[in-house]
């Protein structure tokens, strides 16, 4: 996550909108903005659950994907939200290029 992230916001409508962009027309059909939703507050909840929203340890996080992958997965099916392992994954990695367009996030080297 950017150092500088104090001044930065992150708009879930913003997000979601970004993020439908990205989706591949095919998974369109299937895909709804709730589903982005619902997934955008999961990663938040991870995001949480590390430890990571705190401003002190939000400076210079990195963020275990896989483990990132997993959590939302099995909070999914715990909820019975229906994502394939494909959608969840298009879905983290259009949160990460909405991140990266606004300086939330920075690319690792």
């Amino acid at each position: 996550m950017n150092k500088n992230n104090e001044e930065l916001e992150f708009d879930d409508s913003e997000a979601i909108k970004f993020i439908m962009n990205l989706i591949p027309e095919e998974d369109k059909t299937t895909l709804t903005e709730d589903d982005i939703q619902y997934v955008l507050d999961v990663i938040y909840d991870f995001y949480e659950d590390e430890g990571l929203v705190d401003e002190d340890t939000a400076e210079e996080a990195s963020i275990d994907e896989e483990k990132l992958f997993n959590y939302v997965k099995k909070a999914a099916q715990k909820d019975g939200i229906k994502l394939t392992d494909e959608t969840i994954q298009l879905i983290l990695d259009g949160e990460y290029e909405y991140g990266l367009s606004i300086g939330i996030y920075e690319e690792e080297d």
